[in-house]
């Protein structure tokens, strides 16, 4: 039955030809959330994950005919086909020499399985891709969603800022052994985690383009008529180590215009059709095909506020709590409502209640989940209306729910940055802990809880220890800031009701 839903959406020669096709995958994912990103794999697909030494990737092997479900998996952000890995690459230590090496290796890798998983994907996802083209943003326009949470407040600006320092790709067009720098080429691209890791130098990235006159054999069978057709494609450079005597720059560059002399496409920094990626970590070198146009996190929220979290950091959060059938969710700070919406439609046997003591907050939240149903009305149009779920304004610290009614909250607390303030949430944080154990079910209950602001958060958990326990904790990067997932457990304790009769 898995298979017969993997082969909808391509057409009877393609998923012929998937059927005969194995692709090992490669999924970036959310900083932290590696492990629970490869059981979703295992639960879904039937197939084992190997998580990568850079964090926030795993890797998989699927029939090419799975396509469609990989591309339905809740906590990956980008897809791509792996041409080739390379576990303990060596470099040399001269950057001519270096950079040669890597010229010389894209004649030497396997392209024509992962240019067939490409060309199968493409096919699935041909009419999704017409109607986007025309409301198609540029890469920097794509780039204002915010990586990361706090949903009550993260602070992106100082941390975006940095990012755009440190790993905007500049486009670089090889032609007759020229670089020639175009500023009006720079994209960004927030698809990937991005991290800085102790010892090591941030993920830097450059897009490298290798322009050609003439184009010929790599094109064909790429159009609907079956005529040759030029392929345009850019190349993405990701990289991380401080023991490279090439930047990241300097290897697209290179890299790009041996693909280009291969196999003679044309290159379009913006409306491209091959995306191809060389993503170095230290001694580790993987050469993909990316699947996805843009990050899948994106998928539920149209009506965004001042700090939005990503659909696959909610997943995980969501997930880490493990929600069993007729459990009521609550998300008391939802924000835009991210993480009720994600749980409305993975876990639709659940009851969902999302609050925020912000009007603006709740008319948002509330858009987002009409544009979520009308979505689904669009997709299936004997889908019943509606969806377990409900939005309402409230104070935190007084919610109007019962004592004991609810099985599991889960929320983005405010980080004290971007919303509120770090002074503010010492005073917050154990009113929220408090109210929080009360409308939870004693022995039962459960928290997963996302902030930065980590010293507060321990002071106030210890003032409320006799009511909740932290059984689990996730570090994960927001945007550039460490954050923590924590997952708490109810007590037997009673808490106490310290609400006004009403």
């Amino acid at each position: 039955m898995a298979e017969a839903a993997g082969d909808a959406g391509l057409g009877p020669a393609a998923a012929q030809e998937g059927a005969e096709l194995a692709a090992v995958i490669g999924a970036t994912v959310p900083t932290g959330f590696e492990q629970t990103a490869a059981e979703e794999v295992r639960e879904k697909l039937g197939s084992a994950s190997r998580i990568s030494k850079d964090r926030g990737k795993i890797y998989f092997e699927v029939p090419a005919r799975s396509l469609p479900q990989v591309h339905r998996l809740r906590s990956v952000d980008n897809l791509f086909v792996v041409v080739q890995e390379f576990k303990d690459y060596q470099f040399k230590e001269n950057k001519e020499d270096a950079l040669k090496d890597l010229e010389d290796l894209v004649k030497k890798l396997p392209w024509t399985d992962p240019l067939k998983v490409w060309e199968l994907n493409n096919s699935l996802k041909k009419k999704k891709t017409k109607r986007k083209k025309h409301n198609l943003q540029g890469p920097a326009s794509r780039g204002k969603l915010s990586d990361g949470g706090e949903e009550g407040g993260a602070e992106q600006n100082n941390t975006n800022d940095q990012e755009d320092c440190a790993q905007t790709p500049v486009a670089v067009e090889a032609t007759g052994g020229q670089d020639t720098e175009h500023p009006q080429g720079v994209t960004s691209r927030n698809g990937l985690e991005e991290e800085e890791e102790d010892n090591e130098q941030p993920d830097v990235r450059a897009e490298a383009q290798a322009s050609s006159e003439s184009g010929s054999k790599a094109g064909e069978g790429q159009t609907g008529e079956g005529e040759a057709k030029v392929l345009r494609f850019r190349v993405t450079c990701n990289r991380a180590g401080d023991k490279h005597s090439f930047t990241s720059n300097e290897a697209a560059r290179d890299f790009g215009g041996a693909v280009q002399e291969h196999f003679q496409w044309k290159a379009d920094m913006t409306n491209f059709d091959v995306e191809v990626l060389l993503n170095i970590h230290s001694s580790e070198v993987v050469v993909g095909i990316a699947l996805t146009e843009e990050s899948l996190h994106r998928r539920n929220i149209t009506h965004f506020g001042p700090t939005t979290l990503r659909s696959t950091l909610a997943y995980g959060m969501l997930r880490l709590c493990d929600p069993q059938p007729t459990d009521i969710i609550v998300d008391p700070m939802c924000g835009t409502g991210a993480i009720p919406i994600e749980g409305a439609a993975e876990w639709p046997c659940c009851y969902h209640i999302a609050g925020d003591n912000n009007p603006q907050a709740v008319k948002r939240a509330a858009n987002n989940i009409s544009s979520l149903l009308r979505k689904n009305e669009s997709k299936d149009s004997s889908a019943a209306l509606g969806a377990p779920l409900d939005v309402i304004q409230w104070d935190i610290c007084r919610l109007p729910l019962r004592t004991g009614s609810v099985d599991v909250v889960v929320t983005d607390m405010p980080f004290g940055k971007r919303i509120g303030s770090k002074k503010k949430n010492w005073d917050l944080y154990p009113a929220c802990l408090m109210e929080m154990g009360r409308i939870c079910t004693p022995g039962t209950g459960r928290a997963v809880l996302l902030t930065q602001d980590k010293k507060c958060f321990a002071k106030a958990l210890s003032r409320v220890g006799h009511i909740w326990r932290r059984a689990q904790t996730v570090w994960v990067n927001v945007g550039g800031l460490h954050a923590a997932v924590y997952l708490l457990r109810r007590t037997l304790e009673p808490a106490q009701d310290t609400r006004p009769f009403w």
